[in-house]
């Protein structure tokens, strides 16, 4: 019988790069940076290594679609290296093939890495998706953008809860300017500077009701992660981090072909939240979760996923981000390092820079941002549109 991957994995070393316009770097340049920081905060050697997997999702990294990029930059000794993409979510699909790896006995430490060169593919933001999907992309959805669509959630979300124009846009800008102001305490963000709400609502309007600091930018950045056995983790350090839960869930097209989905939240987000509490064996995530990183791209999408999370109640996200709740002092700190809304979002990277986030939390070293004692941390990385989608959670402790 299946009985997941509970506390049968530990992270024992990471690294992150400064995220930014890093012209004068290459992605091999990135890869050795996120990972000499992992390697010697693991404490191990380069041959200690039995496996690694990859994540990059466009061809500015990649030349065709293989792993080697990452053997090559770091000299890896012939090991297995493979090379996985998952959209948004292709950081933490490496992180999961790592860990599987070892959960799996086949090995005892394994490497995730991963990168991306976004500023070098010359679009001001992710490219377009008909190179992404295909050229029919291009003919079954000709107009559709991701701030398009998530303005749409936006508003349809305004409407099913009845909050007006201002006081929905209000509470989107709360969250971004508590991003903003995490963001500015950390020195590998991209952007650090805080923003208040009043020069939020006073942005440039990029999809109605999104403004420009209700999206996430575009950058360059790279993060890796070390996993061993649970059970040989404190040989290697004394504030081992334990993967309680690692959980996908993918759109199966439901939302699409029934008038079940209102469009007021992400189904595969509820689905994927509820496997991964019960392998983590949480019941109460509102009381048991200490922190988190979620998948910010839009203002709007980290405040339904704090709904789709079982955190706030459907509708009522918004009290709690009046009161609070999420800042960097409240009850749940959410994107405590900036989010994607301060690092931008180099794919292949995302989803294993939040991980960092948690990891240095649980740690006690985080520095002016730390956390006070710090419980279960949990990430969250989507990937795609509001009704086709995929949902990464995972969830660590000490």
């Amino acid at each position: 019988m299946a009985e997941g991957i509970k506390d049968k994995v530990a992270i024992i070393g990471m690294g992150c790069t400064k995220f930014g316009e890093r012209w004068n770097d290459g992605a091999d340049d990135l890869i050795i940076e996120a990972f000499m920081e992992a390697i010697q905060d693991a404490g191990i050697e380069k041959k200690d290594i039995q496996a690694a997997w990859f994540g990059s999702c466009f061809d500015e990294v990649n030349v065709g679609k293989s792993a080697t990029p990452l053997s090559m930059a770091l000299k890896l000794p012939f090991i297995p290296v493979t090379r996985v993409e998952n959209f948004c979510a292709t950081g933490s699909e490496a992180l999961r093939g790592a860990v599987y790896g070892v959960a799996s006995g086949a090995y005892d430490i394994a490497l995730a890495l991963g990168v991306e060169k976004l500023k070098d593919t010359g679009y001001g933001g992710l490219p377009e998706f008909s190179q992404v999907l295909g050229s029919k992309n291009r003919m079954i959805y000709p107009t559709i953008t991701a701030p398009g669509a998530f303005a749409m959630m936006a508003t349809r979300y305004f409407s099913k809860y009845g909050l007006s124009a201002q006081e929905g846009k209000e509470i989107l800008a709360m969250i971004s300017a508590k991003s903003h102001a995490n963001g500015a305490k950390n020195p590998k963000a991209h952007l650090r500077k805080e923003v208040s709400v009043e020069q939020i609502l006073k942005a440039p309007m990029i999809a109605w009701p999104l403004g420009l600091f209700d999206c996430c930018g575009v950058s360059d950045g790279a993060a890796a992660a070390i996993v061993c056995r649970a059970d040989r983790a404190k040989d290697f350090r004394p504030d081992p981090v334990r993967v309680k839960s690692m959980q996908i869930a993918l759109s199966s097209g439901e939302e699409l072909l029934t008038s079940a989905w209102d469009g007021t939240y992400v189904k595969t987000g509820r689905e994927c939240a509820a496997r991964a509490f019960k392998e983590a064996g949480v019941s109460k995530p509102r009381e048991e979760i200490g922190m988190m990183e979620v998948h910010d791209c839009f203002s709007i999408t980290e405040l339904v996923t704090y709904e789709d999370l079982g955190i706030s109640e459907p509708g009522k996200a918004g009290n709690d981000i009046r009161d609070g709740f999420y800042n960097l002092n409240g009850k749940i700190p959410c994107q405590p390092d900036g989010g994607l809304k301060c690092f931008g979002h180099p794919i292949g990277a995302s989803g294993l820079r939040m991980m960092y986030e948690m990891y240095k939390q649980l740690q006690g070293k985080a520095g002016e941002r730390q956390i006070q004692n710090p419980k279960l941390g949990l990430t969250h990385n989507m990937g795609g549109f509001p009704a086709m989608n995929l949902v990464s959670i995972n969830i660590v402790g000490l």
